[in-house]
């Protein structure tokens, strides 16, 4: 529909005419309020990839493991994990299949199992992982003095044999 004067439709009579054409008039006094939503800006995408990569750190934190997104790696999945028609609802699917589960198998049974450093960055258009094990903790035992009753381990003494 044009508009009268210069320049376009708003965008709010744009939106205006498409509920009217959607929905019957009985319907729409029945709306308080008709809320238009714009595209997210890249700031805000910015944001909730920061959000899902805390949640990640938090997580991980758990296992002792300490994970680091670069740069490039951040604006990859801000790019890839939003749809103009969908929002960042893509987002938790990316990170779950590009992040979650390549670690998985490092943090149950690979270099990752006693904790240890991830570095997350961009090679190729695609996240790559450069893993750090963490050193094995030594458990030092300490000697134990013989005690009544203590441990089984401890050989009688000479006097107790007899």
């Amino acid at each position: 529909r044009q508009g009268i004067g210069f320049g376009d439709v708003s965008k709010a009579d744009a939106g205006d005419e498409a509920v009217k054409k959607m929905f019957t008039p009985e319907f729409r006094n029945r709306l308080d309020a008709i809320v238009p939503f714009s595209y997210l800006p890249t700031e805000v995408v910015s944001r909730v990839v920061d959000k899902f990569i805390l949640q990640l750190e938090l997580q991980l934190a758990d296992q002792n493991v300490h994970i680091q997104f670069d740069a490039d790696a951040r604006s990859w999945l801000a790019k890839k994990g939003y749809d103009k028609l969908y929002g960042a609802r893509p987002m938790a699917r990316l990170i779950q299949e590009k992040v979650k589960k390549p670690l998985a198998e490092e943090l149950l049974f690979g270099k990752l199992a006693n904790g240890g450093e991830v570095h997350v960055s961009l090679k190729e258009d695609a996240l790559s992982f450069e893993l750090t094990p963490a050193a094995p903790k030594l458990v030092k035992k300490k000697a134990k003095k013989g005690k009544a009753g203590s441990t089984a381990t401890e050989e009688p003494s000479a006097d107790e044999a007899e």
